[in-house]
């Protein structure tokens, strides 16, 4: 069986968020479609399905780094903003949308509070495993 390590993450993401969106019981929050994801950001995103892209990618993210946090994971997604006349700075995504894909995850029990972060359960590493099997198939 394959592992997430083995298949692209691009790929990875895709293929988990469309499985996530199919799934049914992950109904996004109303204000998706209108905030950006952070600071650093011009506009608010523009591909519909960013919100299950969005909670793939914080699943994938808790596999990889065991128990983790949402000021950690604000960081990673996070970008630098490009200014004029000063330096470039470092400005941390939104914690909101990172907290209620936490809680999303929760309650299809894929994640679970941990005393240092959220931790994967093992439907959540079962789930992520298969869907990296089936790409590794298919390729």
């Amino acid at each position: 069986m394959a592992n997430i390590l083995e298949v692209d993450t691009q790929k990875l993401v895709e293929s988990a968020a469309q499985k996530l969106k199919q799934s049914g019981g992950m109904d996004k929050p109303k204000y998706v479609d209108f905030v950006k994801s952070g600071a650093s950001r011009e506009r608010p995103p523009s591909d519909p399905d960013f919100w299950y892209m969005r909670c793939a990618s914080v699943l994938r993210q808790v596999y990889l780094e065991g128990p983790i946090g949402v000021s950690k994971l604000r960081t990673r997604y996070g970008s630098r903003v490009n200014h004029t006349v000063h330096r470039h700075h470092h400005f941390r995504s939104g914690g909101s949308l990172i907290k209620d894909a936490f809680d999303a995850l929760e309650k299809k029990g894929y994640v679970k509070k941990g005393k240092k972060g959220r931790i994967i359960t093992p439907v959540g590493r079962s789930f992520l495993d298969k869907v990296a099997g089936e790409l590794s198939k298919g390729a």
